[in-house]
């Protein structure tokens, strides 16, 4: 007897997310120096929750 995969559609697809998330930062830091990434990066830093 063969099961048959139903195919949920995902409400939240990760992968896609972090691919327009990388993408974005690859556009916004693509003509910056060393400095000025390290800048960025302080700038947008994600705040550990605790």
């Amino acid at each position: 007897m063969m099961k048959t995969k139903i195919k949920k559609e995902k409400t939240f697809d990760t992968v896609k997310v972090f691919r327009e998330i990388k993408e974005k930062i690859a556009k916004e830091t693509e003509k910056m120096t060393f400095e000025e990434f390290k800048q960025y990066l302080e700038k947008n830093k994600l705040s550990s929750a605790k």
